[in-house]
């Protein structure tokens, strides 16, 4: 297993509209690989996969809202294009620095990397999708009721935000709440956890931004993702889950249309399996790397 200490590889990054914060394993005179996390994860759940790409530099952020980055400013309702703003002025600032190898995305951090490359194909040299493929849609008709539901679980929000936190006696009732919904091995939601959560003199509280929680007012409709995937030139490798969620599978026909140039490979697993399988997945994005 990876060890690691956390105090030893923490990164920041103070941007111009927010900071952000993350974790960096690997010499950085090896190839830059930037990695992105689902919803509700954090950099932490990179962790397992660096262990066994030990040839790259890997690069995992928390997006705002996350693990030990900055919340977004203000009470507003969240969407998921802010965090495409994130990756431009990251990769800008990284862009100074160092070149990037690649991006690898999974989950939330996935649909981020497929719409940023397929919007800015010269920024991002190659690709590798696990457990996504494009930006959520839904069809136009929902569009009243998405953002009456939206506005009316914030306005709740707003109400509550100034109660004090949950304080728990320790992460574990966490950890064992996190398995119970998802699944997910209790050794990798204890690592999740540990980075989305806060230690108070009586116990701990959660770090991560409420509001990551509540509707979007917002979603993007199939012919506006159609029209932003359609001829993504980035060469692309998409890594599924036999245990996955199965919209994903859904979508892999529309995937070999939109992407001019995709590997697919399905792998043991569940949604998380760049955790529960990180050997098996190192592997396929090292054979795709290297080609």
């Amino acid at each position: 297993m990876w060890h690691s200490s956390v105090e030893e590889n923490e990164v920041e990054f103070q941007l111009p509209h927010i900071r952000l914060s993350g974790r960096r394993w690997g010499s950085t005179d090896k190839p830059l690989l930037l990695a992105l996390h689902g919803w509700l994860d954090n950099a932490n759940s990179f962790e397992p996969l660096a262990e066994h790409l030990q040839d790259y530099q890997i690069l995992a952020i928390d997006w705002p809202g996350h693990g030990h980055s900055e919340h977004r400013p203000g009470a507003y309702p969240l969407h998921w294009i802010d965090y495409l703003y994130d990756l431009e002025l990251l990769i800008d600032r990284l862009s100074g620095q160092q070149v990037l190898a690649g991006l690898v995305g999974h989950s939330l951090g996935g649909i981020v990397a497929a719409a940023y490359t397929a919007a800015f194909p010269d920024r991002v040299p190659k690709l590798v999708l696990m457990e996504a493929v494009s930006p959520l849609f839904e069809s136009a008709s929902k569009n009243n009721q998405r953002l009456r539901n939206s506005f009316a679980s914030h306005l709740q929000w707003v109400k509550k935000r100034a109660a004090l936190p949950t304080v728990y006696d320790s992460i574990e009732v966490a950890v064992k709440a996190r398995s119970r919904l998802t699944g997910l091995d209790k050794a990798w939601c204890r690592l999740l956890v540990d980075r989305n959560m806060q230690q108070h003199d009586i116990g701990v509280s959660w770090r991560s931004d409420p509001r990551l929680k509540l509707d979007s007012p917002l979603r993007l409709t199939f012919e506006q993702v159609d029209a932003l995937m359609t001829d993504h030139d980035v060469e692309t490798l998409l890594i599924t889950a036999d245990a996955g969620y199965e919209q994903i599978n859904s979508l892999l026909p529309k995937a070999e249309l939109w992407f001019n140039r995709l590997s697919w490979v399905k792998l043991a697993g569940d949604h998380h399996l760049h955790m529960g399988n990180a050997l098996a997945v190192a592997q396929s994005i090292d054979l795709f790397m290297s080609k």
